[in-house]
């Protein structure tokens, strides 16, 4: 089985490092991603070798920025301590892209190298990391093999382990043995603990979400934009944020479109000129993108407000009274917890099982599960003018937010104690 996984790894690597010499200037986030594995390994060794930093180094890896914004908290504490090199890897262009640009308490930012032996081996060579960290589902065989075999302490931070992943079935053996490389796994709910436990790991800690810590302290750190400020003019608008696909792009602008005396912040998943083209084509009302506005704009006849930079989602929140958080039509939900941190009501598309914060709000009434534009209407229309309601939901969404709050905190005093009995 490791025989097949490695060589599927490397034709992948020889398809892209193919793809990556002939095709033109990549537009699309798949073609972007070729041209940032094609040189890499000559980057990062060029990049390490210069470093100027004796402390040891931890290696984390989230597949985006938003997985990142889960680790956040966690490696902002390691950082202030002064005491780790901390190496950032992502997977995501778009995510790797704003995380060099504005890079948060890191030393350095690579995207990571692909999963054949060979990069492997000559990744933790160059890195030498004493300590790795992966975020929510991350099983990359290879890594998780020679992190083993060097024996470097490797933990799995904010993990749902679900029916759906590979080392549950039948055929999982392969990952089910590179499992024993985690030193530890601190697991989002006890569903995740139980099925680890009955693969025979015991070594699990059930921590809840850091993004909850996360979330909590960029919703109570002041935030300040005249532009959207103007734009929202003390009125109740609604946001869509991290806008995925098209089904997220339908039900959303068909929204706005029947309720033109509400403003709209949108806010797409990935900026780019055709994303922007495909949101204007669709709305029936004015709408202008940030980057064209400036405090002097007027705003008086503009409905819609289409948000074209990275890396503030999570702030802009605070603006609006009722939220959509897109992905839900696919495997891939983004962070409804950014919204619910203040106290909105938020809907999402039906595919939550790999969310349990989307299962969980949903019970409570705070979220809402829609399967279509006409879902997501009655959703709104119900509670526009309901003010007791609002009020009542964002109650329970605040007293949510503060009931998971510490996970930080129990993962690093477990790593630390880790740490210590290794020495």
């Amino acid at each position: 089985m490791h025989l097949i996984y490695n060589l599927v790894a490397y034709l992948t690597a020889v398809v892209f490092h193919f793809l990556a010499l002939f095709l033109p200037r990549p537009r699309r986030k798949f073609l972007r991603f070729i041209r940032g594995q094609r040189g890499l390994m000559k980057s990062i060794v060029a990049n390490e070798r210069t470093k100027a930093d004796d402390r040891p180094t931890l290696w984390v890896h989230a597949s985006s920025l938003g997985e990142y914004n889960v680790a956040k908290p966690i490696v902002r504490r390691l950082h202030e301590s002064g005491q780790w090199r901390i190496v950032l890897t992502v997977f995501s262009p778009s995510g790797l892209d704003y995380l060099k640009r504005y890079r948060q308490n890191v030393d350095a930012v690579y995207p990571l190298p692909l999963d054949t032996p060979r990069k492997v081996r000559r990744f933790l060579d160059i890195v030498a990391p004493e300590q790795a960290v992966f975020i929510i589902s991350e099983y990359w065989v290879n890594y998780l093999h020679e992190l083993g075999k060097r024996q470097i302490p490797t933990y799995l931070i904010s993990a749902n382990i679900t029916e759906r992943a590979p080392f549950m079935h039948w055929y999982g053996g392969l990952w089910r043995r590179e499992l024993k490389t985690y030193s530890h796994f601190f697991v989002l709910n006890e569903a995740s603990e139980k099925r680890l436990k009955s693969l025979g790991f015991n070594n699990v800690t059930v921590t809840g979400d850091p993004l909850f810590d996360n979330a909590r302290k960029v919703a109570r750190t002041p935030y300040e934009n005249e532009v959207i400020t103007r734009f929202v003019d003390g009125q109740n608008v609604f946001i869509a944020g991290s806008i995925h696909d098209k089904k997220d792009l339908e039900i959303v602008t068909t929204l706005a479109n029947r309720h033109q005396d509400t403003r709209f912040i949108l806010v797409p998943h990935e900026i780019s000129r055709e994303s922007i083209l495909r949101i204007k084509k669709r709305l029936l009302c004015p709408a202008l993108c940030y980057s064209h506005c400036t405090i002097d704009t007027d705003f008086s006849k503009i409905q819609v407000l289409i948000i074209d930079f990275m890396g503030a989602l999570a702030s802009i929140y605070r603006f609006a009274r009722w939220a959509y958080v897109g992905g839900g039509f696919t495997p891939y939900l983004h962070s409804i917890i950014e919204a619910t941190a203040y106290g909105l009501p938020v809907a999402y598309g039906p595919c939550v099982e790999r969310k349990p914060t989307a299962q969980e709000l949903a019970e409570l009434g705070v979220g809402r599960i829609v399967e279509n534009a006409e879902e997501l209407d009655e959703w709104f229309a119900d509670l526009k003018h309901n003010e007791k309601r609002l009020d009542k939901i964002s109650k329970t969404a605040i007293t949510y937010m503060q009931r998971h709050e510490g996970a930080t905190e129990t993962i690093l005093r477990t790593i630390s104690a880790h740490i210590q009995s290794q020495k």
